[in-house]
């Protein structure tokens, strides 16, 4: 198993205890840069994997397939952790990684444990509430939208497919013990106010 494990915005005190565990369990820990090494180091040793700043595509998919093989043999027979700054959810080439992975050795599974994303770390370090709507972009078009507290999900989404989205997901009670996932059809017509709905158009 490969985990795209978040490590949060830089600062050794912003890992998670979820993150520190797993890191210490993990057969090898993988990282992308010196400075997610030098976040792990107080736990454990890393191999530091290289991703090139680059706009070069061809050049970033040739790294991201030498990476895979480079990581492949831990995760066919034990837990490989790929240790992230920020969110690995949150603009991170994680997912273009394992993709290449399933491609490849599709007996090796992918998941995510979360950081501190810089979305929510720069709203700390600013010291600006967003209590209101608001949209993070990369500079494309956004796609997708999240909404907060839906409790009556099927109502939302009937107004979300007149705008045009078609992709939906709820969490129900994220990261409880009796934690729901629900994808499009199975979407109930109403949550627990601490439910989050994705929608992708």
């Amino acid at each position: 198993m490969l985990v795209g494990l978040g490590l949060g915005p830089g600062n050794p005190e912003l890992l998670t205890l979820r993150a520190v565990r797993l890191l210490k369990e993990a057969d090898t820990v993988f990282v992308p840069g010196r400075i997610a090494a030098d976040l792990v180091a107080p736990y454990r040793e890393s191999v530091m994997l290289d991703f090139p700043m680059t706009d070069d595509e061809d050049r970033i998919r040739a790294c991201l397939e030498a990476n895979a093989e480079k990581i492949a043999p831990v995760a066919e027979t034990g837990l490989a952790v790929f240790g992230i700054l920020g969110d690995p959810n949150f603009f991170s080439t994680f997912s273009r990684l394992c993709s290449i992975l399933e491609k490849h050795h599709p007996g090796i599974s992918c998941r995510t444990e979360p950081g501190i994303s810089a979305i929510t770390a720069f709203a700390a370090a600013a010291d600006v509430p967003l209590n209101g709507g608001f949209v993070v972009s990369d500079g494309a078009e956004p796609s997708a939208l999240i909404r907060l507290k839906a409790r009556h999900p099927q109502k939302i989404i009937a107004g979300l497919k007149k705008e045009g989205y078609r992709e939906f997901v709820l969490v129900e009670r994220m990261f409880f013990p009796d934690m729901k996932v629900y994808r499009d059809d199975k979407i109930p017509e109403k949550t627990d106010y601490m439910s989050v709905l994705y929608a992708r158009r």
